[in-house]
């Protein structure tokens, strides 16, 4: 049995809330989306239906325009309609396809909310056909690292301790075992590290509600913020040339179902 770390249904509820406004922020995910699809570049394999999990409206059209088929889904319904085609809303730890239903599963910034990454990945892995592909991407330890520290550091500054904030994430090794123990075949992971400039860092945390990637951990508290809390910590991220500098780093994984 997995330990739970997050609030599925507050993750819903992000993503439903941020299906108006990930258009936003539209251009990062797209970033790295095509980056994943690159991947398949490497092969000879052709594929024609793919399953989109999770890839917020940016995903479907890149495999359309690859000549792919697509059926997104997602945990939210308004996230999921995003496609521009087929779409089903679905949780990634309780797929509701058949075995064999895919030859291509892309799950771009999605899975790092599952709660049982590894049963996820099984299920995956069976909705895949015989020498079907999984292309996933997520983000790794380090990502936002200095908003943690900051919001950690200003909180306990303010109140004498300080509740989680920022997802933990994984480390690039946990990737391809993750998926070598969901049975995949030929695991590979290799980081990329993608870095964001904001004049304003309230744009920084703007970006993250409108990309549905607000704070969703079950330990979180439930109580207003203090004061001034949110100030101090922005106040505290390191600039550049009067910048904030926010790094992305992209686990990309690949594995077969051989």
């Amino acid at each position: 049995m997995s330990m739970e770390l997050f609030d599925r249904r507050a993750v819903r509820l992000h993503r439903d809330r941020a299906a108006r406004t990930v258009g936003q922020v539209a251009d990062v995910l797209r970033e790295v989306a095509e980056r994943l699809l690159d991947r398949l570049d490497d092969t000879t394999r052709r594929f024609a239906f793919a399953l989109d999990l999770g890839g917020r409206g940016v995903v479907a059209p890149l495999l359309r325009a690859r000549g792919i088929a697509a059926v997104s889904a997602d945990l939210s319904p308004a996230m999921a309609r995003l496609n521009g085609g087929m779409a089903v809303a679905a949780d990634a730890e309780a797929l509701p396809f058949a075995e064999a239903s895919f030859d291509l599963v892309v799950a771009n910034l999605s899975l790092h909310w599952a709660n049982d990454l590894p049963g996820a990945l099984i299920q995956i892995r069976r909705a895949l056909r015989p020498e079907g592909l999984l292309l996933a991407s997520l983000p790794l330890l380090g990502t936002l690292g200095g908003l943690r520290t900051a919001l950690a550091e200003a909180e306990a500054a303010l109140t004498g301790g300080a509740s989680p904030r920022v997802a933990p994430f994984p480390e690039l090794g946990d990737c391809a075992r993750l998926l070598q123990r969901a049975g995949f075949a030929l695991p590979v992971a290799d980081l990329d590290e993608i870095v964001l400039e904001y004049p304003d860092p309230l744009r920084l945390l703007a970006d993250l509600r409108a990309a549905g990637e607000t704070n969703a951990l079950l330990a979180r508290s439930r109580r207003f913020c203090p004061g001034g809390m949110f100030g101090a910590a922005l106040a505290a991220l390191p600039e550049a040339d009067g910048q904030v500098r926010a790094v992305l780093r992209v686990g990309f994984v690949t594995g077969w179902n051989g």
